[in-house]
């Protein structure tokens, strides 16, 4: 499931297919007449009662993704400061190690810019790895001189790099943070109910393009929802922009 939603525009073709088969297949129990004059009232009740909830658990799923990627945003600003703010600190430090902590940020933060756009899975894992390398050889820098001079100044930088790290933990575990899949299950069993519904209701002379409204609504709406939540493929992506104006700073 969570490798279909990482690409939108398939979820979009597949969602608009599924729904207008269950459309069409409502709309052939429609002509064989499953529902009868006498059930039709309770068939009006059941059939707004399913659209209402459908349209409650899209909104609710819509907001979960939008909350999420404001959340991968707020991260990427915040990992940011945490690398302008150890670059600034690091020079408190004795000349040689500060110059060399300075030019590992700098490494640093052209690793998680690229990290932010890549989509290759292999890239990614090799970014990951020379990441981890890099924040070994970082805390290493600031451990040395914190150690041997124990004090309030030492204590802060220390603080400094910490931030760095945790940052780019809480920026990872914010881009794992998805919709669940049974929120995902839940929206297209709803989906094709009502979409069955809907082409139940239809009248024997409906239209074959009009049965196709409501799915291709749907289908717009699950491409929205997973573009949204889909860090890296969708086109409503989190763009590094705060790293990349830290970097053009940092440039010497």
């Amino acid at each position: 499931m969570m490798a279909v939603v990482d690409h939108p525009i398939v979820v979009f073709a597949i969602s608009l297919l599924a729904m207008a088969i269950t459309a069409f297949v409502g709309s052939a129990l429609a002509r064989r007449g499953v529902v009868d004059a006498d059930a039709h009232e309770y068939f009006a009740v059941v059939q707004t009662a399913t659209l209402t909830l459908f349209g409650l658990v899209v909104g609710f799923t819509f907001s979960m993704a939008v909350n999420r990627y404001d959340q991968r945003k707020n991260y990427e600003e915040e990992e940011a400061n945490a690398i302008g703010t150890a670059y600034v600190r690091v020079e408190l430090m004795p000349a040689a190690e500060a110059s060399q902590a300075q030019a590992k940020l700098r490494d640093y933060l052209q690793r998680r810019i690229a990290w932010y756009g890549e989509t290759d899975a292999e890239r990614l894992r090799e970014i990951d790895k020379q990441t981890g390398q890099l924040q070994n050889e970082l805390w290493a820098t600031v451990r040395g001189p914190a150690t041997m001079q124990p004090n309030p100044v030492m204590a802060l930088v220390a603080s400094g790099m910490n931030d760095v790290l945790n940052s780019q933990g809480y920026t990872q575990a914010a881009w794992w943070n998805r919709i669940p899949r049974a929120a995902w299950l839940l929206m297209l069993a709803l989906a094709a109910c009502s979409n069955l519904l809907v082409g139940m209701g239809s009248k024997p002379r409906a239209g074959r393009l009009l049965l196709l409204i409501l799915p291709f609504i749907v289908a717009l709406a699950f491409l929205l929802i997973a573009d949204i939540d889909s860090p890296r493929r969708g086109m409503i992506a989190v763009s590094p922009r705060n790293l990349l104006a830290l970097a053009q700073s940092l440039a010497p």
